[in-house]
């Protein structure tokens, strides 16, 4: 949050500087013109280019302005990791968190923690921040992560300045080649759709969300176990939904799906919030879980565990020691970036959900 003009000059200008507006060594527009587009005094904006110059993004050169500096190098070794998450909700990251920070403190780091609320445009606002402090490293979850990126140039920054990051969670098409650590998601999507094809289930209906890369791998491991049974793939019997609609188009869908008369005894959810929404809502319509649709959940939850969800385990306490083991192994230089690149295995956990 911007909470003054002097903050958002700083904020605009290191913008235009990390989107590549302003290439190092230009000028940058004088203080009078910036007086003027601001609406503040020239002693505002001196404040804020010295904020800048001091932060390594500006100099001034005597009597000719205030340019680009080249920012390539890292400042020094600061034993501070950025951690970057979508949300800091109590679903699965306080897990996750504890994981990372337990390996961090074992090897004398602290943790600079931010959240995105899963907008790009924050994410963005994040690193801008963080690339302005004194920072050794990154763990960050990708926000929207299935749709195209568009502060690339970001991460090729960081590239630059050779400050290793590690994503979590998911990674950005575009981005594979960078180094990862997440739950295989294709293989959980396969397992839990199989176990619902052992139970005898044949109209199996789908619930994902299609802006993150968990949602589309998760559908991949889903049409991958129904080709496997023989089982034809209907992607009527499939409802999509967004970050911004989860809380009423997976059950709208759900709904449209029994109105229009298509038959499904058995539906795999994105993960347990849904489950537990769906659930919610058949009940509300007199159908009974598991005796009438058997509904299947991912990540293992607190919310999966207390409403016996059978669900995808989600080693979130492991995920997040093995991206804090891989990041200082990146600092370090005892792993390459190609090398950084971690699957961690996917199990059922069977519960009353399902018959």
């Amino acid at each position: 949050m911007v909470n003054s003009k002097y903050e958002l000059i700083i904020k605009d200008i290191k913008k235009a500087i990390n989107a590549g507006k302003y290439e190092v060594d230009t000028k940058i527009p004088s203080e009078n013109q910036l007086a003027s587009e601001y609406g503040v005094t020239r002693q505002t904006v001196r404040k804020a280019l010295g904020k800048l110059i001091d932060e390594g993004y500006l100099y001034a050169r005597h009597g000719s302005g205030t340019f680009v500096a080249k920012r390539l190098q890292k400042k020094g070794t600061s034993k501070n990791i950025a951690v970057v998450s979508t949300y800091m909700s109590d679903y699965i990251f306080p897990r996750v968190i504890q994981g990372i920070n337990q390996v961090l403190s074992d090897n004398g780091y602290s943790i600079l923690l931010k959240t995105t609320n899963n907008s790009r445009k924050g994410e963005a606002w994040c690193m801008e921040e963080l690339l302005s402090k004194n920072i050794d490293g990154m763990i960050i979850e990708p926000s929207q992560s299935a749709i195209s990126c568009q502060h690339q140039v970001l991460y090729d920054q960081m590239d630059a300045m050779g400050i290793p990051y590690v994503f979590i969670q998911g990674c950005y098409e575009a981005m594979m080649d960078r180094p990862y650590v997440m739950l295989d998601d294709i293989e959980g999507g396969r397992l839990i759709t199989e176990h619902l094809i052992k139970l005898g289930h044949k109209k199996i209906a789908g619930i994902f969300k299609a802006d993150d890369t968990q949602g589309i791998l998760r559908h991949k491991g889903y049409v991958k176990a129904l080709q496997e049974a023989g089982i034809a793939y209907d992607p009527d019997l499939v409802v999509w939904f967004h970050t911004k609609d989860k809380s009423t188009k997976p059950m709208e869908g759900v709904l449209r799906l029994i109105e229009n008369g298509f038959p499904f005894h058995a539906v795999v959810c994105y993960n347990d919030e849904i489950a537990a929404d769906v659930i919610k809502g058949l009940t509300n319509i007199g159908r009974s879980v598991p005796h009438d649709i058997s509904v299947t959940g991912f990540d293992n939850s607190l919310l999966a565990r207390g409403r016996g969800i059978t669900t995808i385990a989600h080693p979130q306490e492991e995920l997040g020691k093995k991206a804090a083991e891989t990041l200082i192994g990146l600092i370090t230089g005892s792993i390459g970036r190609k090398e950084a690149h971690v699957l961690l295995p996917p199990e059922v956990v069977e519960r009353k959900s399902t018959l």
